[in-house]
């Protein structure tokens, strides 16, 4: 069976703690939205289209907390509810969509107890449309991949980090499903290893053969002719196709448009953000300097000194190939592409 990522059971949410993979496969059952608001936060669940999915859940548990004497009055509560949860991580573009998508049902929304069905009926199915997304990209961009490829891929980007099929690696799993032999050449994605720790744990589990490689090998390959192709994941696609992805992916497209091999973006449609013309709008998370001087609480680097640690950086559309999506593949022109492929 494969693993969930989130689940809703009702009045909780069950969550896979992915900070605690590869050595336990650990479950936590989140009752409160302050509960789903930290666990995003604290990379409990991670990956744009998952974080998405919890926040959706977020906002329909804070909902069923709420006890207000009025419409107005719940709706306002419910205000301070999804600012928490959008508060928490600012580059991924499907937390916001589902949170607005949730906060728009509910003002239209006639009493308390309607509303509050709804948003529980409406998280389930964010979670629903945003797996069959995730299945649909991944059958397409399979047909990108050519067989006995070796395919370099960067961070995590299966079901885990989906709550679905998976973008980027989805695509590989599904060309693997079609019969094609691959290898993958898998970063260990520092500073906090989710390659390393996650998806050489779901590539492990899926009997994909791969190898595991520090960031800085890439070029070693990539040089050597051993790389057929790049294959990322998104956390959000500006207007024009710029991309924020992992720290570390601008480099792998700078490295693929040099050696003349295919850099591709896998996303679901929902991580496509229209309002913001380049990526040079898109926000950049910027997170503690322990992720970098610490590896799991062990200090790696000497006391008191300055590190910096962006989460995300920025690979401007020149340097991508192709951007898969469930609405079809999309290349350049970008600006006009994405548009006709999500409307907003």
């Amino acid at each position: 069976m494969p693993v969930k990522a989130i689940e809703w059971l009702g009045d909780k949410v069950r969550i896979l703690d992915q900070t605690r993979l590869p050595h336990e496969e650990v479950y936590l059952e989140l009752s409160y939205y302050q509960d789903i608001a930290s666990a995003i936060t604290e990379l409990k669940i991670r990956g744009a289209p998952a974080i998405g999915v919890a926040a959706a859940y977020g906002v329909a548990l804070g909902a069923l907390e709420i006890k207000a004497k009025s419409r107005d009055d719940f709706l306002e509560k419910l205000r301070g509810v999804s600012q928490t949860l959008a508060d928490t991580r600012p580059t991924a573009r499907n937390m916001f969509r589902a949170i607005d998508r949730m906060q728009q049902l509910a003002q239209a929304g006639e009493n308390i107890e309607q509303i509050k069905t709804a948003l529980v009926n409406e998280a389930i199915k964010i979670h629903n449309e945003e797996a069959e997304a995730t299945r649909k990209l991944s059958q397409l961009g399979a047909e990108l991949i050519e067989d006995s490829s070796t395919i370099l891929t960067h961070c995590n980007t299966g079901a885990l980090a989906t709550a679905g099929y998976g973008t980027a690696l989805g695509v590989i799993k599904q060309a693997r499903e079609q019969g094609k032999k691959l290898k993958v050449l898998a970063t260990e994605t520092r500073p906090l290893l989710q390659g390393a720790r996650i998806t050489a744990w779901e590539l492990k589990k899926a009997g994909i053969p791969f190898a595991l490689i520090t960031d800085s090998m890439a070029g070693y390959f990539i040089s050597r002719g051993e790389v057929n192709c790049v294959i990322v994941g998104a956390d959000r696609i500006a207007a024009n196709g710029d991309t924020a992805n992992k720290i570390g992916t601008y480099t792998l497209a700078v490295l693929a448009k040099e050696h003349g091999i295919p850099f591709y973006v896998a996303a679901p449609t929902t991580t496509i953000d229209l309002s913001l013309a380049s990526g040079t709008q898109i926000p950049i998370e910027q997170r503690s300097p322990e992720e970098v001087t610490h590896i799991q609480g062990i200090s790696i680097a000497p006391e008191g000194i300055e590190a910096a640690n962006p989460a995300f950086d920025i690979t401007p559309h020149r340097y991508i190939t192709a951007i898969i999506t469930e609405n079809g593949i999309i290349r350049e022109p970008y600006i006009e592409r994405l548009k006709r492929s999500n409307p907003q």
